[in-house]
């Protein structure tokens, strides 16, 4: 490995360490070629959204993200401009075969967030969802490692319940941005103004709408549940990992719709608001050590039962 490479590697490494604070639990039980492939392309991703959700004006993040396109075009070429992400980039694209439509997309679905404030109907945030978390999905599957073709819808459905859980976990935040992810239809329906969201107003109307968005969810992490043993036998532990977080930090959302009484018209609930919904460092590591006891299992010849809590 040349020096190059093993700089942007160690950088994407610690990147990850720092950021990545739900996907690093699994990056864990990967084998270091593909848990150093993880990081670099993190990498690459969380310099996305960071434009996208960082200092300056429309103008100026969208020519930021154009800049990384252009970039990204020299990356695939061996042209790497001192990037300290591009070199284990390229070289993580290019072992484990990622198609580079993906990367494409996803610098699609950031630039998506420069002018989309809301999206119509799920159809509309669908592609938003895709472009943004279902190519992660499906560059992780490459990584991974899989032969069924299955594997890729399932990889796709997959992203959607991570990111309809990102979007209710940060339903606050997003709307401090003026940003509203849940389809407008949805709130038409349940009665709930974006008004009311944008003030933080926790009312049956919300708790209702909330159970919708939460089953929604909820159908799509079931969809995707039996990817997890159509990845490489050695990946499994990884990945039940990063979907056990994920379906955990729901059940967080859901416990905290249903945990508030505040019914007062037109107040302030805390609940869905008072805080990030996320699990503990050592909820966490709770359920990196049950994955890693079935890895344990796989390693005796064993058939570790990959079912995820409920």
């Amino acid at each position: 490995m040349s020096s190059e490479l093993d700089r942007s590697y160690q950088y994407c490494r610690r990147l990850a360490r720092e950021r990545a604070r739900n996907f690093y639990y699994g990056f864990w039980l990967l084998p270091k070629p593909r848990r150093d492939a993880f990081c670099a392309v993190y990498a690459f991703m969380r310099y996305c959204d960071d434009v996208a959700d960082g200092e300056g004006g429309t103008a100026e993040k969208a020519a930021r993200l154009a800049e990384w396109r252009q970039a990204l075009e020299r990356a695939l070429e061996g042209n790497y401009g001192g990037s300290l992400i591009l070199p284990a980039f390229h070289d993580a694209i290019r072992r484990y075969q990622i198609p580079a439509e993906y990367v494409n997309d996803l610098i699609a679905g950031t630039e998506m967030d420069l002018s989309i404030r809301s999206y119509r109907t799920f159809d509309d945030l669908y592609q938003y969802c895709y472009r943004v978390a279902s190519v992660v999905g499906l560059c992780s599957l490459y990584m991974m490692g899989f032969r069924d073709p299955q594997a890729k819808l399932l990889a796709e459905r997959c992203g959607i319940a991570f990111q309809l859980t990102n979007i209710l976990r940060d339903l606050g935040e997003d709307a401090a941005r003026g940003r509203i992810y849940l389809p407008l239809e949805d709130l038409e329906r349940f009665g709930y103004s974006p008004d009311e969201l944008a003030r933080r107003v926790m009312n049956p109307a919300f708790r209702e709408l909330m159970r919708h968005e939460i089953r929604r969810a909820r159908a799509y992490y079931e969809e995707a549940a039996p990817l997890i043993q159509m990845v490489e036998l050695e990946s499994r532990p990884a990945l039940w990992t990063l979907i056990s977080i994920y379906r955990g930090i729901l059940g967080v959302i859901e416990r905290n719709i249903e945990g508030n009484t505040s019914h007062r018209k037109g107040g302030n609930g805390s609940g869905a608001f008072a805080r990030r919904a996320s699990l503990s460092g050592k909820e966490k590591i709770v359920l990196v050590l049950r994955a890693a006891a079935m890895q344990l299992q796989l390693w005796a010849g064993g058939k570790p039962d990959w079912r995820l809590s409920a």
